[in-house]
């Protein structure tokens, strides 16, 4: 599913109180306003140059996101708004499980930074440790957990 920047526009023009909101979650520290672009090392596999950057409608994979990110910074929720087209991310979708239910997207265009999540919940550590287990034992089978 591709969803282009205008459709979100004209949703947002007084058709509905409501309008999409999408998530990043990362350990990178960002500023509201921040583009968050491709081209610079990814939060995730080998910390490989990024070809697309990443984002969710739901809050659960964010917290995935930020949990599982590299680095040493604090696990942070962005809330971002695309700046142009974004795509079913095929590394959460078909792939690996039937249609898109984790509402994750990619796009090649920035994301803006409007905002942060600054409460939320963590999953527990022993969900957290089982996740990066079962991703270290893909990895060991040569799957990564982004491939282009």
């Amino acid at each position: 599913m591709n969803i282009n920047k205008n459709e979100i526009e004209s949703n947002q023009s007084g058709q509905s109180p409501f309008v999409q909101t999408f998530f990043h979650g990362t350990r990178a520290d960002l500023m509201i306003g921040d583009l968050i672009k491709i081209g610079f090392s990814s939060n995730y596999g080998q910390n490989r140059e990024t070809k697309y950057v990443y984002l969710t409608a739901t809050l659960d994979a964010a917290i995935w996101g930020a949990e599982l990110a590299l680095g040493e910074g604090r696990e942070r929720i962005y809330l971002v708004e695309p700046t142009g087209p974004i795509e079913d991310d095929p590394n959460l979708t078909d792939k690996k499980f039937p249609g898109n239910l984790t509402m994750s997207y990619r796009s090649i265009y920035p994301l803006k930074v409007v905002g942060e999540i600054s409460i939320w919940q963590s999953h527990s550590p022993e969900q957290v440790k089982a996740m990066k287990d079962a991703l270290a034992k893909l990895k060991d089978q040569g799957i990564e957990a982004i491939e282009d």
